[in-house]
């Protein structure tokens, strides 16, 4: 194909997803190989800005007005009112081709879905909602996208998901929602991996009180010796007993631990900690302070890096 018809083509190219039409003139072969780059460049460009996933990732990072997205959006034929909710996932390391092949069975792009990655090792879903799809329905979608990564690809992530979006323009929101929810859920609940934006508890309330004032309270509550951390087993240990309510019976049955190797367990906490989990005020303190001080050594992990 010669320079001439490989330019005409060009033309026409831009002229269907832009609506611009130009009329290009050229004296000599290499006067149409430069014209031919600058439009296929042009062209480039502009499926770039407005590309759909280029321009839901600009709207869910605040990057254009609420003006400015209603225009593009119907330009990219995006409805501008639909019932949408927005999965935030995350792995360890980067996104790969296998758990985006396996998303993109789970979410085709003929059901409207859109796969955006936000980062090396975060990716958004926006996915339209049926109207007769519940919160306990969303729910399960997210534990089916841990469930499967996990079982097709040997993949553990984590999950956050947004409360139901009306406008499109309310994707900024949601964005921000699910941001910390995935943030305050890895932090104070590591015991889990699916994260509802509005069910963070006392994590989110311990998230964003200021350092000095978690430091504060642990200095008031164990002095100068703040206790360290305590290692995986007594944490789940304690955790299970936490979760049933401090049932001592109910808690050895399901570790399988005997009662007195419990007893022993909590008795040294007490030791170490100056609290008896026995106690439900000791234990409700217990659990404050322990999600402090996960929070204050990942914040000073973090200055460090």
């Amino acid at each position: 194909m010669d320079y001439s018809t490989q330019l005409g083509s060009a033309v026409n190219e831009l002229q269907r997803i832009t609506g611009i039409k130009l009329e290009v003139a050229a004296d000599s072969a290499e006067e149409e190989a430069r014209a031919l780059k600058q439009i296929r460049c042009l062209c480039n460009a502009y499926k770039e800005k407005f590309n759909k996933n280029h321009f839901l990732k600009n709207l869910m990072s605040g990057s254009i007005s609420a003006m400015e997205a209603l225009e593009d959006a119907q330009r990219l034929h995006i409805a501008p009112e639909e019932r949408r909710i927005l999965f935030l996932l995350e792995k360890k390391g980067p996104l790969n081709d296998t758990v985006m092949e396996i998303l993109k069975n789970l979410f085709p792009s003929q059901t409207k879905s859109y796969l955006i990655p936000m980062a090396e090792s975060t990716l958004a879903i926006i996915r339209p909602l049926k109207a007769t799809e519940t919160e306990h329905e969303v729910s399960r979608l997210a534990h089916m996208i841990v469930d499967t990564l996990n079982a097709e690809a040997l993949i553990r992530v984590w999950v956050a998901y947004s409360g139901i979006i009306e406008q499109l323009t309310d994707l900024g929101r949601a964005w921000q929602d699910t941001s910390l929810a995935l943030k305050v859920g890895k932090l104070f609940y590591s015991d889990q991996t699916v994260f509802p934006h509005n069910r963070l508890g006392i994590g989110r309330l311990i998230y964003q009180l200021p350092i000095p004032i978690c430091e504060g309270f642990l200095k008031e509550l164990f002095g100068d010796n703040i206790p360290d951390s305590l290692d995986e087993e007594t944490t789940a240990t304690i955790n299970r007993f936490l979760q049933n309510n401090l049932n001592i019976a109910e808690t050895s049955r399901q570790l399988h631990m005997h009662r007195n190797t419990l007893i022993y367990r909590l008795d040294q906490v007490e030791k170490r900690m100056g609290l008896d989990l026995r106690i439900f005020e000791d234990a409700m303190t217990f659990k404050i302070a322990s999600l402090v001080m996960n929070y204050l050594h990942t914040e000073r992990n973090s200055e460090h890096e």
